[in-house]
């Protein structure tokens, strides 16, 4: 998961991104209101914490602005604000969630998992798609109840694939799920990496659980098997 932090307090904000990291997410992260709009509407982020207090344009306007553009992220307001009418405010600008400074990071965490879980459609813990299996809070993954130990990036390049429904993702919007925008990377990864799902997802070559599709991208293509679904 790839997480986009616009928190102004510096120290906050590295506190946050350490933990998201260590959670086994990416994180990146501003201190400022029009970086982080700009950064929210360019860039494929799974989820956002919002400070409402930030220099140069405020955290409702950022989430305005977000759903005039038909935006559709999960937004988590982070603010020291507790009256009850900011917390209406907030989430009829937009927003999907609330939480008042100070925090517990594990709450933090645990709300952001199931934002991005409704989002996608998936308020279970387990996502099925015909026979692969995967917990979205342990991040573990089976295909025909045996378990494939994969490495973190192989993890979030499923995630995002099985989490889209079949949509097709470009090499560039995977990429920008699983690296930070700046970061310098080599032009075939996303394909080296989806070579090393297919070997581990589909060893026998029975499933051809990823489709290419030329000039577009990448598409889950397992078909939902009868009685398969979300477990509730």
């Amino acid at each position: 998961m790839n997480v986009l932090i616009i928190e102004d307090e510096p120290e906050l904000r590295r506190q946050i991104i350490d933990r998201f990291i260590a959670t086994g997410w990416r994180a990146e992260g501003t201190g400022d209101g029009p970086e982080g709009l700009y950064l929210a509407s360019e860039y494929g982020f799974d989820a956002a914490v919002v400070d409402l207090g930030l220099p140069g344009l405020s955290g409702l306007e950022i989430i305005r602005r977000l759903r005039t553009q038909q935006s559709l992220l999960p937004i988590l307001i982070l603010t020291a604000r507790d009256r009850w009418q900011d917390k209406v405010e907030g989430l009829e600008a937009g927003a999907d969630d609330y939480l008042v400074k100070p925090f517990h990071q594990e709450e933090l965490v645990a709300r952001l998992r199931a934002l991005v879980r409704r989002a996608a459609g998936t308020a279970s813990r387990e996502l099925r798609i015909g026979p692969l299996r995967m917990d979205l809070n342990t991040e573990q993954l089976w295909v025909k109840d045996r378990e494939i130990e994969l490495t973190a990036y192989e993890y979030r390049l499923i995630e995002q694939l099985a989490t889209s429904r079949g949509k097709v993702l470009s090499k560039q919007a995977l990429a920008d799920q699983l690296y930070p925008h700046d970061e310098d990377r080599e032009s075939n990864v996303i394909e080296v990496l989806v070579g090393r799902l297919r070997r581990k997802l589909d060893p026998r070559g029975e499933l051809s659980p990823i489709e290419t599709l030329r000039g577009r991208g990448y598409r889950l293509s397992l078909a939902t098997e009868p009685g398969d679904g979300d477990d509730a």
